[in-house]
């Protein structure tokens, strides 16, 4: 018998032993059903043998999800294996896993991981192959952050939908389930299955600068029913969904990726504003949870990250709310969980305080080898981490990795930015759009008296790089539907140079409309927005990220404003059609917009959104 045959055999008795574990509760539906149903007693037993068979080295390997470069798994292009050679000390995604035996690969745009669908169906086969070849045959679950709106690593052809606060202004539930059942599908095609989504962080400081559009907004009742549809439309798909970051990062007014921040919030508030989206995507069956880097010293006052508390991820995650799904961290690349531990105690303390998957770690040799060691000392029991691997395994029990690991290009080719999924993208961006400001009735555009558009404003880089510049796929969008239309790009940070550019341009034209985004008080944006309102054309302003934006432009002389919560094509042409009054705009603030001169007075209320 080949050394393939014999894998695939264990692969196949693997298969049989996890489908003992796994119930046929909810394949009628064509759903997945809450971990709990799927964890019977015997298939448990029988993964318990299996990791009992496992080397210590392939146990520790089990726990790691990394990042690796390159569009294929044995022959990535030069750069990329020099990049893993110099990062990663291998050459290739298979020989990471041949060497660590890593449980999982997390996928980035910037890794050159996600080209186009089929080059992911074929890394991600790849990489399931080497899972194959090891001594203990294990598939991997392959992630990403496929969040959409502001954060996604696969872009166009793929569907890209509206984001969570684009969702948050929408407000239905059944439309944040469809968008997450169509992004669920559409990975699940490419071989990823599990997303790092939906956010259940309850955004309520404005200034949150790693969040804010990335929440369904401030309304923690609202966040939590939104992140349970979401839930259920990956469960529907058939991969697994992460909620996150826990313990909640909503309020902060620092970067994980940069600093350590605190959550000043007591445990009676934590438990009003920051716990209830975790308790929804719990109750409907959440796979893994992310935890946050952030300190939350009324819940554990040592101080410690919430990634390395046993506190908040044991006593309160586990115990409190009665989680026992897969824990993973957030990153440990990230400054915020790097401050106060060294690179090799880190993993370790992640372990010791309930975390199941060590995300990306910036060394993975030391990472690898802390918790090798930590086990051989005793700090780490054998008992310890095979918690963990049963977890992880019991996942890939459920989502069909042991029985058909393996995707297609048929399968890319029926389901990943089909005709029918790219309309209901239109359709759910088009009831998400919020009209905020409309002086005289300018709003709905009239093609007859205002036919020719002129197009300013920022074009921030794409998130998943296929997408925009956001002004001139705003003009073209118009053009579509019959306006003659101008686009000019004047930049984040316009120069004087530039204002007076678009200030010229837009001489004879009928109305200007100005993507604005992340507008401050110092911030240019608010110039260019007066200089042409100032021409005396009509001003429309489109917040093309935060809905914040509209309190800095106070008084600038705009006429009417809309928010878009992100600078996706898909945000942008529903945008249009509602300028041009070819859908109504059905938005609603998710998140309370406070004046900028007086943050205590609203100037916008949740809830607030005009129609025509």
């Amino acid at each position: 018998m080949s050394p393939r045959t014999s894998r695939r055999t264990f692969l196949a008795a693997t298969a049989a032993t996890a489908a003992t574990a796994v119930t046929a509760a909810g394949a009628a539906a064509g759903a997945l059903a809450p971990t709990a149903a799927f964890a019977h007693a015997d298939g448990r037993d029988r993964l318990k043998r299996l990791i009992s068979r496992m080397s210590l080295e392939e146990k520790v390997g089990q726990l790691f999800v990394m990042r690796v470069y390159g569009h294929s798994a044995t022959a990535p292009d030069q750069a990329d294996i020099d990049a893993n050679l110099k990062e990663i000390g291998v050459r290739t995604a298979a020989e990471l896993i041949e060497r660590y035996h890593v449980g999982g690969i997390i996928y980035f745009a910037w890794a050159h991981n996600t080209r186009e669908p089929h080059q992911i169906a074929d890394l991600s086969n790849g990489i399931q192959r080497a899972g194959l070849a090891q001594p203990t045959p294990l598939p991997l679950l392959i992630s990403t952050d496929q969040e959409h709106g502001i954060v996604a690593r696969v872009g166009k052809p793929a569907t890209l939908v509206p984001g969570a606060m684009a969702l948050g202004a929408g407000g239905s539930r059944p439309a944040a389930r469809e968008a997450a059942a169509i992004a669920g599908a559409e990975l699940a095609a490419m071989g990823i299955v599990q997303n790092y989504a939906p956010v259940a962080d309850v955004n309520v400081n404005p200034a949150n600068p790693v969040i804010g559009v990335r929440s369904f907004g401030s309304d923690p009742q609202a966040v939590a029913g939104l992140v349970a549809a979401q839930v259920r439309g990956y469960q529907r798909a058939g991969i697994a969904s992460t909620s996150k970051h826990f313990p909640g990062h909503g309020d902060t007014k620092d970067d994980s990726h940069f600093s350590l921040p605190t959550i000043h919030h007591t445990r009676e508030q934590w438990g009003q504003l920051d716990a209830p989206p975790f308790r929804a995507a719990i109750a409907a069956g959440i796979d893994s949870i992310m935890t946050a880097h952030i300190v939350v010293p009324a819940l554990d006052p040592s101080l410690d990250p919430a990634t390395l508390s046993r506190p908040i991820l044991t006593g309160i995650l586990r115990e409190q709310l009665g989680y026992d799904g897969v824990v993973v961290t957030d990153s440990l690349g990230m400054a915020g969980v790097r401050q106060k531990y060294g690179d090799d105690r880190v993993p370790v303390l992640a372990l010791k305080a309930g975390c199941d998957q060590l995300l990306n770690p910036p060394h993975l040799a030391i990472a690898w080898n802390a918790v090798l060691q930590a086990v051989k000392s005793g700090e780490l029991t054998e008992q310890r981490i095979d918690e963990s691997i049963l977890r992880i395994l019991l996942l890939k029990a459920k989502l069909g990795l042991f029985r058909e690991p393996f995707v297609s290009h048929e399968g890319v080719d029926r389901t990943v930015g089909t005709r029918k999924h790219l309309a209901a993208a239109d359709r759910i961006a088009e009831e998400t759009t919020t009209l905020l400001a409309n002086e005289k009735g300018l709003l709905p555009l009239s093609r007859r008296r205002h036919p020719d558009v002129l197009v300013v404003g920022a074009d921030p880089a794409s998130p998943s790089g296929t997408t925009g510049p956001p002004t001139t796929t705003i003009a073209a969008a118009f053009t579509e539907l019959g306006y003659t239309a101008t686009a000019l790009s004047t930049g984040i940070t316009p120069t004087a140079a530039k204002i007076e550019q678009a200030v010229a341009a837009a001489a004879g034209k009928d109305v200007v409309v100005v993507g604005t985004y992340n507008v401050s008080a110092t911030s240019p944006q608010r110039t260019l927005v007066s200089r042409l309102a100032a021409t005396g054309v009509p001003v429309v302003t489109v917040a093309i990220r935060n809905p914040y934006d509209i309190a800095q432009l106070t008084g600038t002389g705009f006429t009417a404003s809309l928010a878009t919560y992100s600078w996706t094509d898909v945000e942008l042409r529903a945008a249009v059609r509602v300028i041009a009054g070819r859908a109504e705009p059905e938005g609603r603030l998710p998140v309370p917009v406070q004046r900028a001169d007086d943050p205590a007075q609203v100037l916008y209320p949740l809830g607030y959104g005009l129609t025509y």
